[in-house]
C-alpha cells in the first residue's frame, strides 16, 4: 500500500513539473538582464529593464493591452446580455406546458443547436466566415468588427452555463412571486437573475478568458488601427521571444493568481459568515 502511495506522489509530482515548469522559466528569465531572444540561457543578471519597458509606447505592449481589455470588456458585456436572456426564455419556453410548446420543442432543440455551433465549428472555418461577411455588407475593419466577432463565439459560453443553472432552479419560486403579485419584469430581476449570478459570473470570466486569447478570428477581422495583444505578441516572436514577452507573460500570471486568491478568499469568507450565522426558529 505504501509503495503504491509513493508512485503516486512520483506522478504527481513528475506532471506538477511538467506543468508548471515551463511558466517558472518564463518568469525566471523575465528577470535576465541579457537582451537576447530565442534559446538564450545565459542569465547575465537581474534586472527589472523589461518590466519598465513594457508599456513603453515604442514596445508597443501597453496599447495592445488596452485594446485586448477594450475588446474584451465589450465583447464580454454583450455576451452576458445576449446569452443571459436567451437561456432565461429558452429555459421558460421549455417550461411550459400545452400543445403548442410540443410543437415547438424541436424548434427550440435546432436553436440551442444553433447557439453552440460558434464552439463547435473550427475556429478558423468560423474566422473566414465573419471575414466575408463583413466583407460583403463592407463593414470596415476595426474594433467594431472584433467586438461582433468575439460576442460571437463568447455568447455560448453565457449561455451555457446560465442555461445548466436555471435547469437546477425550482420553477415553484418564480410561480411564489408570480402569486404575491410580483410582475414578470419583478421576478426576472429579484427572482430569476440573482439566482443565475453565479452562473453568469463564471461564463463571463470564462468568455473574457477566450476573448482575451482568441488569435485566429481576431486575425482575420482586425483592422489597420487596432492590435490586440495576441497580435502583437505573435508578430513579436516570428524571429525569436524577445525578454519583454517574458515580462508580459509574467504580469498576466501574477494577476490571474491574485484573481484566483481574491476569489479564495471572498469564498472562504462568505462560507464563514454562514456557518456563524444563528440558525432560526
Amino acid at each position: 500500500m505504501k509503495k503504491n502511495s509513493r508512485w503516486a506522489s512520483l506522478y504527481m509530482a513528475l506532471v506538477l513539473l511538467l506543468l508548471y515548469l515551463p511558466i517558472l522559466v518564463v518568469v525566471l528569465f523575465s528577470f535576465n538582464a541579457n537582451p537576447g531572444r530565442t534559446a538564450n540561457f545565459q542569465f547575465e543578471g537581474f534586472s527589472l529593464q523589461w518590466y519598465e519597458d513594457l508599456f513603453d509606447p515604442a514596445a508597443g505592449y501597453g496599447a495592445a493591452l488596452t485594446s485586448s481589455l477594450v475588446l474584451a470588456f465589450w465583447s464580454v458585456l454583450l455576451s452576458a446580455v445576449i446569452g443571459t436572456l436567451g437561456a432565461i426564455g429558452l429555459t421558460r419556453r421549455r417550461a411550459r406546458k400545452g400543445l403548442l410548446a410540443r410543437a415547438g420543442a424541436s424548434a427550440l432543440s435546432a436553436g440551442e443547436h444553433l447557439a453552440m455551433l460558434p464552439i463547435m465549428i473550427p475556429e478558423i472555418i468560423l474566422a473566414i466566415a465573419l471575414m466575408a461577411l463583413f466583407s460583403a455588407i463592407r463593414l470596415p475593419f476595426g474594433m467594431v468588427t472584433l467586438v461582433l466577432s468575439h460576442v460571437a463565439f463568447c455568447v455560448p459560453y453565457i449561455y451555457i452555463t446560465v442555461k445548466g443553472r436555471l435547469a437546477t432552479l425550482d420553477p415553484a419560486l418564480e410561480e411564489a412571486a408570480r402569486d404575491l403579485g410580483a410582475s414578470p419584469a419583478k421576478v426576472l430581476w429579484t427572482v430569476t437573475l440573482p439566482l443565475a449570478v453565479p452562473a453568469i459570473v463564471s461564463g463571463c470570466l470564462l468568455a473574457f478568458a477566450m476573448s482575451m486569447d482568441d488569435f485566429v478570428i481576431s486575425f482575420f477581422v482586425n483592422g489597420p488601427q487596432t492590435t490586440t495583444l495576441p497580435l502583437k505578441v505573435y508578430s513579436s516572436v516570428k524571429v525569436g521571444v524577445p525578454p519583454h514577452v517574458n515580462a508580459l507573460c509574467s504580469v498576466m500570471l501574477a494577476a490571474a493568481f491574485l484573481l484566483v486568491a481574491l476569489g479564495q478568499l471572498v469564498s472562504s469568507g462568505s462560507l464563514r459568515r454562514r456557518r456563524r450565522a444563528p440558525v432560526s426558529g
